[in-house]
């Protein structure tokens, strides 16, 4: 490691204010996320680098990004609250308003619309509206973090077009929706249910889901390996390579004497 990690290191553990002590932030956060949001920052050369998985470490708490969470970061990483702002404002993963305990997130890209993704959306935030006013992006049913509530947000794109139209919940795949099944979707959620994703790790809460992408697991490794290990692809994904290979498709190779084309010097 270079001087200049190990500086690095050493700034992130011993920030200019002390991140434990700030009276706008431990009310919110216990010492024990603020171990958390350590180890964290020890995984990066340089500090500053450890704001993303930060910023899922604080939606793992709150359910969204506050105003101490902000400080919180900004804190712990020598940064100042703009740069932190910045960065929360720009990326839609992180929250300004409270989150229910499910996130659904419906895709309503080109594919995904044409194949019936803005029936889908229309229809879940019509039925979990209340008073005959529908749901609107980013809004919730029910009390926020508590039992059953749900948060709809159209999604611009969920990379699954071979299985559109398609939606997750709390970043897992549900795929080949219909309004009817999505709604079946979210009652079951609000019961207290978990039905299985299509494809991908067995469904938890959103706070969970978050605390996960802070990179933090169970520290039992057989725990650990059933919240994440689980089939990605889909039979439709994967179709079309196996046909290759069942039947010896391969692609031409290159020859060696190919010359490269001329890049002009920049």
């Amino acid at each position: 490691m270079t001087e200049a990690h190990e500086q690095a290191r050493s700034a992130a553990r011993e920030p200019s204010v002390d991140p434990a002590t700030d009276p706008s932030t431990e009310e919110v956060f216990d010492a024990d996320i603020h171990a958390k949001a350590r180890e964290v920052i020890a995984r990066y050369p340089h500090s500053r680098s450890a704001l993303l998985p930060l910023l899922h470490l604080v939606q793992s708490v709150q359910g969204y990004v506050s105003r101490e969470g902000i400080t919180f970061c900004a804190r712990h990483l020598d940064l100042s609250e703009a740069e932190v702002s910045g960065v929360v404002t720009f990326y839609t993963m992180y929250k300004r308003r409270p989150c229910g305990q499910h996130l659904v997130s419906v895709c309503t890209n080109t594919l995904c619309a044409a194949l019936g993704g803005d029936a889908v959306y229309r229809r879940l935030c019509e039925h979990l509206g209340e008073d005959g006013r529908p749901l609107g992006h980013e809004e919730t049913a029910g009390t926020p973090g508590e039992q059953g509530s749900i948060t709809i947000e159209h999604a611009e794109c969920l990379a699954a077009c071979d299985l559109a139209p398609v939606l997750q919940v709390n970043y897992e795949y549900f795929d080949n929706q219909s309004p009817d099944s999505a709604v079946e979707l979210v009652d079951a959620l609000r019961d207290g249910d978990r039905p299985a994703p299509t494809r991908g790790a067995p469904l938890t809460d959103f706070r969970s889901a978050e605390l996960q992408l802070a990179g933090f697991f169970p520290e039992e490794a057989e725990q650990s390996r059933s919240d994440v290990d689980a089939p990605t692809a889909a039979e439709e994904t994967v179709r079309g390579a196996r046909l290759a290979r069942d039947r010896g498709w391969t692609a031409p190779a290159m020859p060696d004497d190919v010359a490269l084309p001329e890049v002009e010097q920049k």
